[in-house]
């Protein structure tokens, strides 16, 4: 529920863009124009004769079912396009090598053009921009589900996030500037740090302010508190050069930290506010805040089909500045109804919008009628009824428990995967760097502090790794527990469950996972041999162990024979208190 009403002073705050779900810009004629409800998008900036153009469609009010692209004289283009989302929906499609010359796109629903725009290729750029209003949101949203869109067995692991941005093919606003910008930046952000990078990013390319604030990191009775916004607009005086990002990018990534995305989920004074748990709020773009400091973004919803049940996926990256995706589930997702120093869940950006008076972040009371609402329904669920909601969102027809098993297996899998990554760069580096000993941080700090530790350590991984093989262990007494989420084709639930014990017996048995021991030799290790071992991962976090101890190799074995490294005695000696952490799979408290 929401706890307050929608003030009558709306519009006198200058918040009436984003009452209805309006668009603010017109083409180059009069009579060609976006819709209310849909807006249309070309890149780069100023077309240039002889180059692509790239054209997108996004929707706020329903899918569309074509994009057209006419020349002056009338003469229509065939093109192919790919259909994403909902909601948003987008189609977006390439003019390779375009002409220099006016083209009409209009978008099509029904057959008939909801929204109509007219680019000239080889002429001056023609659209202004407003703000941070919903038809901008909705484009942000389209541009961040493009940016990760891919099948689902394609590898979505990055080194960071610059191999990602510099994809032409999967980048819409790349070289939106036409100066080959995006070659001559870094883009290295941790978790914490990349929704802000992305949104500064997009804020650069076409013209927008962006914002944050400098938050504390909570204590153990209280969430992050903040202070007030920063907001920078040197994007927003025409097309902003290289340094300008650069200057921005650095004010911004060296303000926040993972304090920013856990702010209480009722202030008001928060560079994020939370979202009601719904499929028409919960769009690509989304972060998620867990409790205890990790951050992940939505980037697309997949509808269940004959093979697989429905799937939310999301970005993340982390501190040693890899991004992959990750499917949601209990394993990535944390959630918690106990922990007084954070306010997870699903959160928005607080829009900058422009009033008379300047750039205002409105409060969660003026947010409460806008298309992303706020919403304080997250505080007031528990951590059982908050994955069970989330469930009947991403398969509101419910789970088959066998399709439920495999996708929860693929999320482990995937989920070691990337940590084989991790531990890898760890032991890459300290080859390079022989005689190397990573100073080892004191109680709690083991997760979030910097430098080397930050780098290559995995505590808040192994812990997140012990988590989602206590979730797939546990999946058939969920079966028990919320029968209502699962189509049990007749099977009494303790019937089902029993037939999901067998299952995970057999299949942890035929899947496997291969990482690089100390030799550089590949090691493979069956989901059977990883359960098995789950006490060791209480303890397997510290890069100056070698790698076979980090995967739970025994001494004297023959997998352990090439080790050649391990933590000083002291820190075992520490590790071993603080195992108990990873043992009950909870955060210390600061």
């Amino acid at each position: 529920m929401n706890r307050y009403p929608t003030p009558l002073c709306l519009i006198l705050t200058g918040l009436l863009a984003w009452l209805p779900f309006s668009s603010a810009w017109a083409g180059t004629a009069a009579d060609c124009k976006d819709s209310d409800a849909v807006a249309i998008w070309t890149s780069p900036r100023q077309p240039l004769a002889g180059e692509s153009l790239k054209v997108m469609a996004v929707a706020g009010d329903g899918a569309l079912q074509g994009l057209q692209l006419s020349r002056a004289d009338g003469n229509a283009i065939p093109l192919p396009t790919v259909e994403r989302g909902g909601p948003p929906w987008s189609l977006s499609t390439v003019l390779e090598h375009a002409e220099a010359g006016d083209y009409t796109l209009e978008a099509l629903r029904d057959g008939q053009p909801v929204a109509c725009r007219t680019v000239r290729v080889g002429g001056a750029a023609t659209r202004p921009i407003q703000g941070w209003d919903p038809a901008t949101e909705a484009f942000y949203s389209a541009w961040i589900e493009q940016l990760f869109d891919a099948p689902l067995d394609a590898d979505m692991s990055f080194p960071s996030l610059e191999p990602v941005l510099r994809d032409n093919s999967r980048n819409f606003l790349h070289d939106y500037l036409s100066r080959g910008e995006d070659a001559k930046f870094t883009a290295t952000p941790d978790c914490a740090d990349l929704p802000y990078f992305l949104r500064s990013y997009f804020a650069w390319k076409i013209g927008l302010p962006v914002g944050f604030r400098a938050c504390s990191r909570g204590s153990n009775n209280s969430p992050p508190r903040c202070g007030p916004p920063t907001v920078l607009d040197s994007f927003t005086h025409g097309p902003a050069p290289l340094s300008a990002f650069k200057s921005t990018i650095f004010q911004v990534i060296n303000g926040v930290h993972s304090g920013s995305a856990r702010t209480g989920l009722l202030d008001d004074a928060t560079d994020f506010y939370p979202l009601p748990l719904q499929r028409e709020t919960l769009w690509p773009g989304t972060i998620y805040a867990d409790p205890y400091g990790h951050t992940l973004m939505i980037v697309k919803w997949l509808p269940a089909n004959a093979e697989r049940s429905g799937l939310l996926l999301a970005v993340d990256a982390q501190p040693d500045n890899s991004v992959a995706r990750k499917r949601f589930w209990e394993g990535t997702f944390l959630f918690a109804d106990d922990v007084a120093s954070a306010g997870p869940g699903f959160k928005a950006f607080r829009p900058l919008l422009t009033t008379a008076g300047g750039l205002i972040t409105p409060k969660n009371a003026a947010l409460a009628d806008s298309p992303l609402p706020y919403s304080d329904e997250q505080a007031e669920l528990s951590r059982d009824a908050f994955y069970a909601r989330m469930g009947k969102l991403i398969n509101p027809a419910g789970l088959d428990p066998q399709q439920a098993y495999e996708s929860m297996l693929d999320a482990l899998v995937e989920q070691l995967n990337t940590r084989v990554n991790s531990v890898d760069a760890g032991e890459k580096y300290l080859r390079a760097h022989p005689g190397t000993v990573v100073d080892m941080p004191q109680g709690a700090a083991i997760f979030e502090t910097i430098g080397l530790w930050e780098d290559y350590s995995t505590p808040s991984r192994d812990m997140r790794l012990i988590i989602a093989m206590n979730v797939l262990d546990n999946l058939p007494n969920q079966i028990v527990r919320h029968p209502e989420l699962f189509v049990l084709a007749g099977r009494a639930p303790e019937q089902a469950k029993k037939d999901l014990e067998q299952l995970h017996r057999q299949r942890i048995r035929q899947r496997s996972i291969r990482y690089i021991r100390s030799d550089a030799s590949p090691y493979e290790l069956s989901l059977a041999e990883i359960f098995a071992r789950k006490a060791a991962f209480e303890m397997s976090y510290n890069p100056n162990d070698c790698a076979e101890l980090r995967w739970g190799a025994q001494p004297g074995t023959a997998e352990y024979a090439t080790c050649g490294r391990q933590a000083p005695p002291a820190q075992h000696a520490r590790m071993e208190q603080y195992r108990v952490w990873f043992r009950e799979a909870r955060r210390p408290s600061r």
